[in-house]
């Protein structure tokens, strides 16, 4: 990944760009101990006004705070490796078109090239990954990306799908810990979505 500028950020963007780096850091593979206690850590804050992001919140940092180590990789694996093909798809040629590797791929390398993005060698995962897009989305708004190029990238490569993988993600069979990180994720999304619309 590479930019030219990497500013301080505000507060708000600071949030942002941590909560996409959050995603990205619990979908692409199973926790580790020490990002189990960051996110059993988190706190929604003290707001008088309870939504459904912070109870979201609330509710994945109580799950962190009860996995055993092995049974969450024994989940993970269950839900996006299992035997040939997990119980959910993390990937955006799958949800859009029902096949790997298609077209909506080639277009978004594309987009990532005009962006500046590289893809690294020791990367397997084809870049349609819900947590690769998350990491892409974290560093944009790091390296302070312009608001349209990141409603760009959002509505085109983001919005279409990852809703619907949350949902069945919430869904799924395995899922236990997972369930909450699929209800952050949704209600994440759906501020996301309605921040930057409202960006001018």
């Amino acid at each position: 990944m590479t930019s030219t500028d990497n500013p301080v950020l505000e507060n708000e963007q600071r949030y942002r760009a941590s909560a996409y780096a959050l995603l990205a850091a619990l979908l692409r593979a199973a926790p580790d101990q020490e990002l189990l206690d960051y996110v059993g850590g988190l706190a929604a804050g003290s707001d008088d006004e309870v939504d459904e992001l912070a109870e979201s919140m609330s509710e994945l940092a109580k799950a962190a705070r009860a996995q055993d180590l092995a049974r969450l990789e024994l989940e993970y694996n269950d839900l996006f490796i299992g035997l040939g093909r997990g119980e959910v798809v993390p990937y955006g040629s799958w949800y859009l078109t029902g096949f790997l590797m298609e077209q909506p791929l080639s277009e978004l390398r594309d987009h990532l090239s005009a962006l500046g993005f590289e893809r690294s060698e020791n990367i397997r995962e084809p870049e349609d990954h819900a947590a690769a897009l998350f990491e892409v989305f974290s560093v944009m708004i790091g390296e302070a990306f312009s608001l349209a190029r990141q409603q760009e990238f959002f509505r085109l490569h983001m919005l279409p799908w990852l809703g619907r993988f949350f949902a069945d993600l919430g869904q799924a069979r395995s899922a236990e810990f997972y369930r909450s990180v699929a209800r952050f994720g949704a209600a994440f999304l759906k501020l996301e979505s309605a921040y930057l619309s409202m960006q001018s």
